[in-house]
Parts: structure tokens; sequence; C-alpha cells
């Protein structure tokens, strides 16, 4: 269930927490597609200057495959981006803003190529018009390219440090002991989902026991696919328990050794 008034999208889970997050104006996602711009611009010339060399065996040929990679790459470059990189491109990264999917879940690949097939209709009639009307009508700052997909572009919270006594309890942290799948946990963990696991583990004494059990079982789940300890480290650990190790992992000054459980 979603709800939502703007510039915020309010997800609300079955087990009745609200995580918010504000949504991108039109502003940040313009000068993000202008920087993507000069960045596909950039690739064609180097792709132009290499075709150029067929021009001495046929004109139209080069021609021919100039305009088809234009195509590829100007497509082809949002879906390898905004799917290799969490749902962001360059200009996204730069302007601190990325895609998700509209209910809170996993980003799928579909999602991806579905909103970046839509891009050259939300680009008609010039300069991203039809897109730029649709994200001032709709709802949730959607364009046709995220109403067909599901998607939102929002803008990545600034993470503060929390005040981990109240996540740690100055216990020992066993997921510090894999340096390398710390630094890897951090690299595929957005923003979002830290700061989701962060408030989970602060607002979990407001929550009826099953859906406290319920609660961080997914979020578990969740982490696991990202990064898989060790299963000597992580046998007895309740999924409560592994969560707040998480949330150590992704808010503590990266030291060898920390608080946790």
């Amino acid at each position: 269930m979603i709800v939502s008034s703007l510039p915020r999208l309010r997800i609300r889970t079955p087990d009745g927490i609200v995580f918010a997050f504000t949504l991108a104006g039109l502003p940040a996602r313009f000068l993000a597609w202008f920087i993507d711009l000069a960045v596909i611009m950039l690739i064609m010339i180097i792709v132009n200057m290499v075709l150029g060399l067929l021009v001495l065996l046929s004109s139209d040929l080069a021609n021919a495959l100039m305009i088809l990679s234009f195509f590829f790459i100007s497509i082809g470059y949002g879906i390898c981006m905004e799917w290799g990189c969490a749902g962001q491109t360059f200009g996204k990264r730069l302007m601190k803003i990325r895609v998700m999917d509209a209910q809170g879940l996993n980003l799928h690949f579909s999602q991806v190529v579905i909103r970046n097939l839509l891009r050259p209709v939300d680009q008609l009639p010039f300069c991203y018009f039809v897109g730029a009307l649709m994200t001032l009508l709709t709802r949730h700052c959607q364009r046709l390219g995220d109403l067909a997909a599901n998607t939102v572009v929002v803008c990545l919270p600034t993470l503060q440090e929390p005040d981990l006594a109240q996540v740690t309890s100055g216990k020992y942290n066993s997921f510090r002991d894999f340096p390398h799948l710390a630094a890897r946990l951090r690299q595929k963990t957005s923003p979002a989902e830290a700061d989701t696991a962060l408030q989970a583990v602060l607002r979990r004494g407001s929550l009826a026991e099953t859906d406290r059990v319920r609660l961080f079982g997914e979020l578990a789940d969740h982490f696991r696919q990202h990064v898989e300890f060790p299963p000597e480290v992580t046998e007895g650990l309740s999924d409560e328990q592994y969560i707040r190790n998480i949330v150590d992992l992704l808010y503590r000054d990266r030291t060898p050794n920390g608080a946790g459980e």
C-alpha cells in the first residue's frame, strides 16, 4: 500500500512500518539527463570516429551504422547504467538521485528496459516536453516510462552517523572479521536500503512481536542476497541480530573490529 503526498513517497509495509522517500524534482532530473546526454555524445564521437573508417568502403553503410549506433547507445546506455549501478546513471549519481520500484521492491531488469525504451516518446516533441509535462501532472512525478515500468525517481537520503549504542549495545560484531565481505556489502547496499535497515532497528521496540519477527526476517533475507557471510558466524544468529550487525557495518567507521551483535 502506498500513501503519498508530493514531494514524498511513503511506502507502508504489511507490518505497518512506513518508509518515506523524497521524490526527485524536475530540475534535478533535467540536469541528470543533460549530463547523461553529454556522456552519450562523447561515446558517439568515439564510435563515429571508428565508423568513419567505413566511408572508404561505403558511405551509405557508414551513415546507416552511425544512425543505428546512436539509437542503441542512447537506449542501451540508460539500460546498462541503471541496471548495473542500482538505478543510477552518471547524471543521476552526480545529482544524487536514483530509479527505484514504486512499491519499494527490488528493481527488475524488465522495468529498466521498459522505462528506457519509452524515452523517445517522453522526449517528444523536443527536450523531454512530454516527459516533463507528465512529471508535473502525475502523483508520483513519473514520466510515461516510469508509469509503464512502475518506477519512480527518488533523491538519495543524506546519511548521518546514528547513535550506534542503540543498535549494537556494545557487543562484538563477528562480521567485522571479514572486511572483504563488509566492503562488498557497502558497495551493493544503496543509501535507501541502509536507512531502511537502520530505521527498523531503531524502531523495533514499537513493533508487536509477530510483526517484529516478520520484518527482520524479510530484511535479513534481502541482505543475504547482497552478501553471504560464512555459516560459522551466522549459525544461531537471529534475524534481528543479523540486521543489527549489518547496520553496524554500514554506519560505523570502517575499523577492523567494532561493536555489534
